[in-house]
């Protein structure tokens, strides 16, 4: 039986897209006849769970780790030393005996642990591409310097030595190209829906402070990949200078999540504010609202491909992508809605989403 090693960050039931699709790949791979070993984070316990899955075996192995503050730089270096070396000495028996080890963005650097290891070990190592790191924390900076620059040529070195990877779109493929890996060693494997929507499916009750107004809901991780700024303007024009009739829900969490919600407070726009739901209430809440929104700046395209647009485009909702064409969540949505259903705005250019928040404001119904 053909063993293989799965490595994430945080597993369900903490919230996370990179560890609810690990274990969805983790349980497929075991139903195939393989005998898999999962290891990711939990906020609670160490814990081990093993399952017969179809022909093969399926081992989760959750270790006990904190949360930290993304926006505090040193707290989240030292987080991510500390969990890596954690995480890669409590699979080191799995890995010693894996016939393939596979590896997210997430946590950042693993590579860093895992690429230098198996120059000994000697195993078919892929490498599935979630987030790019440090090019991420590069675009994140106003300015890169001296130890950062080196950390990147050395990750380049390390991702060279990659036998495999899994691209989640084709703007991940392009990144990849851009820095010399052969079409050979790429496959293109898309994340599927972290939902699944049934007829049987029932919506969520509209929140109060929602009531008689088309919903946009920004559902998810609103961090620093993700361009508020030309949101806020167009939808402060909106209720300036337009219909009015589009009111954003804000069920987010991330480093820009209190940014966007203050800042609308302040212009005395109207949000409605809550925290991420649990998974199972997921599909529901997909189909609660009028319209999604979803946001990407252009430095993080092909760097970053936000996980809620499956999820988005499952629910047949509107969609409103502030960002570029260039990225997967275009190809995604453009693919697997109607051409009603998708409106898109370069990132910066007001006029296009404040046209597009008009147009939700008279066909989102």
């Amino acid at each position: 039986m053909q063993k293989h090693v799965s490595i994430c960050d945080w597993l369900p039931p903490e919230f996370g897209a990179v560890g609810q699709y690990s274990l969805q790949f983790a349980t497929e791979r075991a139903a195939r006849g393989m005998d898999v070993t999962l290891v990711g984070l939990s906020t609670a316990a160490n814990s081990i769970s093993e399952s017969t899955v179809g022909a093969g075996r399926l081992r989760v192995i959750r270790l006990h780790a904190s949360a930290y503050n993304k926006s505090r730089l040193l707290q989240r270096a030292l987080w991510t030393l500390k969990v890596n070396f954690r995480i890669l000495w409590r699979a080191r028996a799995a890995i010693r005996t894996a016939d393939e080890i596979l590896f997210t963005g997430s946590p950042p650097f693993f590579l860093h642990f895992i690429a230098p290891l198996n120059w000994l070990l000697r195993k078919r190592l892929i490498y599935r591409i979630t987030d790019f790191h440090p090019e991420c924390l590069m675009a994140e900076l106003p300015k890169v310097g001296l130890a950062l620059s080196m950390i990147y040529r050395l990750t380049l070195f390390w991702r060279r030595q990659i036998t495999h990877f899994e691209a989640l779109g084709l703007d991940q493929m392009q990144r990849l190209r851009d820095i010399g890996i052969p079409d050979q060693r790429i496959e293109l494997l898309r994340d599927p829906s972290p939902v699944h929507i049934t007829p049987e499916t029932q919506a969520l009750p509209i929140p109060e402070a929602l009531q008689g107004a088309i919903v946009l809901l920004y559902s998810g991780n609103f961090g620093v990949a993700h361009d508020h700024e030309t949101f806020v303007a167009a939808y402060e024009r909106h209720h300036r200078g337009g219909s009015a009739r589009v009111k954003l829900w804000l069920n987010a969490t991330g480093a820009k999540a209190d940014l966007i919600e203050a800042q609308l407070r302040e212009r005395n726009l109207p949000v409605h504010r809550s925290q991420p739901v649990p998974l199972a209430q997921l599909p529901s809440l997909l189909l609660t609202p009028d319209a999604h929104l979803i946001c990407l700046r252009d430095e993080f395209v092909g760097f970053v491909l936000p996980s809620k647009v499956y999820g988005c485009v499952q629910s047949k909702k509107p969609v409103l992508f502030i960002g570029s064409e260039k990225s997967d969540v275009h190809v995604i949505c453009q693919d697997g809605l109607a051409a009603s259903n998708y409106h898109r705005a370069n990132s910066g250019d007001v006029d296009s989403a404040f046209a597009a928040l008009e147009s939700l404001a008279t066909t989102a119904e």
